[in-house]
């Protein structure tokens, strides 16, 4: 054992009074403006810049010098608070005008009615929003493209805010096991019990560190950020080591087939049934958004709808959160090493819709096979596995994306230059051997992946670790700004 600080984050469901709840809506959108009023500052600051190279390419200077010679500086998160707060106000002094608002250039006089944490948060996301577009535009930055930073629209984007504290002098803990204690809201009652967190920080063994509370559906939750110190096994257990490696072959069909049973007892757990949760649910998802569609825009009548889609999509993620929580645990503790494959989930999920040249074939069909690759979610499988591997003493091992792992025979090696979807039964020429399409690639894949290690680039960066389930896309970048530095970017 090795006792290791790491950050981890434990969701609680919250059950607000009616007034704590207008209190968590008025946080929301106090942070939803706060980024869009960092990210306006930004952009004008990137326009002018995009003004000034526009100027000199006129007057004949290249485009290449004259993006080197513009300089015009983004504002970080305390310019853009310092400038906020010489012209904010106060309507607690400032008198009202007749109309609402209160005197001139006074953005937002009700500052100190929700916490000063909601504004600060919401300028440190808008600097990694941006600071994200840039490293993606310059290739800093691994992965897909990001897209140019967007507003956050009311009813559109998620209602969510974060708040910090000093550690030293705590105004965010828990108050008993039922209750979550956070500044300018007060105590709000939790559905779960906070006791595993308590005794840990009782015990000195956690440091809350902030606390983000957001809206899922018709609930709220405090995602409850906390410095951990925890002892993390330095090798396997005996029972571990015992099972060895598992290979994972993810899919349809079923959700995962294992290279060996779960269960050593019970060889029907060589196959993981997939629950299809979006499919389940699509015929209470299409009635609400029927009754949705049927609804006039502003109406409380298209609130309420919108609100019960919410709620039925919520519900989805949950269940589907859940079961991939559950085979991620298994996997984790059974066996010493998992493997997987690295998949291409964005290539996976591409419309096959063309273009207006060259049009797709079979749009429809495509489409529900992206449907049913999102719902099964093999980027989320695999970010559960990274971090709890690591908990539980096991250890991750990735397959090659272009191995052929379906194609090449499990005994001998062989491998088929082709191998149809629809051929679900493997059978080699070669040796002979007959076996089930998804085992064959499971053994493949415990047999040729190779294990992670600390550092490795294809070890990609998660989201601190919550005992719930985030899913997000990202634009194909096509505008143009400069580096933080004020200086041109690379262009594309």
């Amino acid at each position: 054992m090795a006792q290791v600080e790491t950050l981890r984050a434990y969701k609680f469901a919250l059950d607000p009074t009616a007034a704590q709840l207008a209190d968590l809506t008025r946080h929301a959108g106090a942070a939803r403006w706060a980024f869009n009023h960092a990210l306006g500052v930004k952009v004008a600051a990137h326009r002018q810049w995009r003004a000034q190279v526009d100027a000199l390419v006129a007057v004949g200077m290249p485009e290449a010098q004259a993006r080197k010679t513009a300089k015009v500086p983004i504002p970080g998160n305390q310019a853009v608070k310092k400038a906020l707060n010489a012209v904010k106000g106060d309507s607690r002094t400032d008198p009202e005008l007749p109309d609402g608002f209160h005197g001139p250039h006074r953005p937002c006089p009700w500052w100190h009615e929700v916490s000063t944490y909601a504004f600060q948060s919401a300028f440190i996301d808008a600097d990694r929003a941006w600071g994200n577009w840039l490293d993606s535009l310059t290739g800093r930055r691994a992965g897909g493209p990001v897209g140019y930073p967007r507003f956050k629209r009311k009813g559109r984007a998620r209602d969510s805010f974060r708040l910090h504290h000093d550690v030293k002098k705590p105004t965010i803990r828990l108050d008993g096991y039922r209750r979550l204690l956070m500044p300018r809201l007060g105590s709000i009652r939790i559905h779960d019990s906070g006791k595993r967190l308590a005794r840990l920080i009782a015990k000195g063994h956690a440091v809350i560190q902030s606390v983000t509370v957001s809206r899922g559906g018709n609930r709220w939750y405090a995602s409850v950020l906390a410095k951990v110190f925890q002892d993390v096994p330095d090798k396997p257990t005996r029972a571990q080591t015992g099972r060895g490696t598992v290979g994972v072959d993810w899919g349809i069909a079923h959700l995962a087939t294992l290279s060996q049973p779960l269960d050593p007892a019970d060889p029907t757990t060589l196959h993981v049934a997939n629950p299809r949760h979006l499919a389940q649910g699509t015929r209470q998802l299409a009635k609400a958004q029927r009754a949705l569609s049927r609804t006039e825009r502003g109406s409380k009548r298209r609130a309420k709808a919108a609100r019960r889609v919410g709620a039925v999509q919520h519900r989805i993620a949950q269940r589907r959160a859940g079961t991939l929580h559950q085979l991620t645990k298994q996997l984790a503790t059974r066996f010493s090493t998992v493997a997987v494959e690295d998949l291409n989930v964005r290539g996976m999920s591409a419309s096959a819709r063309g273009t207006v040249e060259q049009p797709g074939r079979r749009v429809r069909q495509k489409a529900g096979l992206n449907r049913a690759v999102l719902d099964a979610a093999p980027g989320e499988l695999r970010r559960q596995l990274t971090y709890k591997t690591s908990w539980y003493g096991s250890a991750l091992a990735v397959l090659d994306r272009w191995h052929p792992s379906s194609k090449t025979c499990s005994s001998c090696g062989t491998a088929k230059p082709k191998l149809p979807l629809s051929e679900r039964v493997f059978t080699c020429a070669t040796c002979g051997l007959t076996i089930d399409r998804d085992h064959n690639a499971a053994i493949n894949i415990a047999r040729h992946a190779v294990p992670l290690v600390e550092g490795d680039v294809n070890a990609r960066r998660s989201p601190i670790p919550t005992d719930t389930g985030r899913d997000g896309r990202a634009e194909r970048q096509t505008r143009e700004g400069p580096p933080p530095s004020g200086g041109s970017p690379r262009r594309e």
